[in-house]
C-alpha cells in the first residue's frame, strides 16, 4: 500500500514562524496561491486533521473525495506559547527552560511531546490497519508538520530522529506499507520525497 504524508499549505502563522498548534487558522492567500501546477497522486482514501488548514488543503488537493477526519492528528498544543514566535518569547523563563529541555516537557498549559507523539502514532496505526482491512491500495494523510515527524520517527525504516523528518508546507513523504510487515513489526519502508510539481 502506498502512503502519502502531506503537510498542509502555508498559513500566516507559518510565515511569521509562530507556534501554531491548537489555533485553528485558515490558509493564507499566499498559501492558496502555491497550489498552482501541483499534482498529487490519486488515492483511495484521504485522512485529515480536523483543523481548517488541513481540511482546506485536502479539499483543494482532492476535491472529489470526502476526507476522513481524525481528531488525534491535530498539531501539538503549545499552551501559553501558542500564537507567539521566538522573538516574542525569548525572555520568558518558562520558554527558555522548555527550549533548553529540547521541547519534550509540556509548555505551561500545553501538551508534552510524549503525549503528542503517542496520540498521533496510535491514530496512524489504526488508520493503516483499517486501510488494510478495506483492501485499499493508496491513502493520503493531510496533516501537520509535527504530526508527520512523529509518525515517521516511530514507524519509518531506516530510523531517523524526529527533526530529520521536517518538511515544508505542501511537502510530501511517500512510503510503502506491506501488510505482513506492518502486522509483524509496524514499519514503513521505501521512504522518499514526493515532488508534486514534477
Amino acid at each position: 500500500m502506498d502512503i502519502y504524508l502531506i503537510r498542509h499549505a502555508q498559513t500566516q502563522g507559518n510565515l511569521e514562524r509562530r507556534y501554531i498548534g491548537r489555533t485553528d487558522e485558515p490558509l493564507s492567500d499566499a498559501g492558496i496561491a502555491c497550489f498552482c501546477n501541483l499534482a498529487y497522486p490519486a488515492v483511495s482514501r484521504v485522512i485529515t486533521s480536523p483543523m481548517k488548514r488541513c481540511l482546506q488543503t485536502a479539499q483543494i488537493l482532492y476535491p472529489m473525495q470526502e476526507p476522513v477526519i481524525e481528531e488525534d492528528f491535530r498539531e501539538c498544543d503549545f499552551g501559553d506559547f501558542e500564537g507567539k514566535n521566538h522573538a516574542e518569547l525569548e525572555n520568558d523563563l518558562a520558554y527558555r527552560s522548555w527550549i533548553a529541555g529540547g521541547g519534550t516537557q509540556a509548555p505551561p498549559n500545553g501538551e508534552s511531546m510524549g503525549a503528542f507523539k503517542r496520540r498521533c502514532c496510535d491514530a496512524f496505526a489504526a488508520a493503516v490497519e483499517q486501510a488494510f482491512s478495506d483492501r485499499l491500495l493508496g491513502i493520503a494523510f493531510v496533516t501537520h508538520g509535527g504530526t508527520i515527524m512523529a509518525i515517521l520517527e516511530r514507524f519509518a525504516v531506516p530510523a531517523r530522529p524526529f527533526y530529520d523528518w521536517q518538511i515544508e508546507n505542501l511537502g510530501c513523504w511517500k512510503a510503502k506499507a506491506s501488510e505482513p510487515e506492518w502486522m509483524d513489526r509496524h514499519i514503513l519502508t521505501d521512504l522518499e520525497r514526493f515532488y508534486a510539481g514534477e
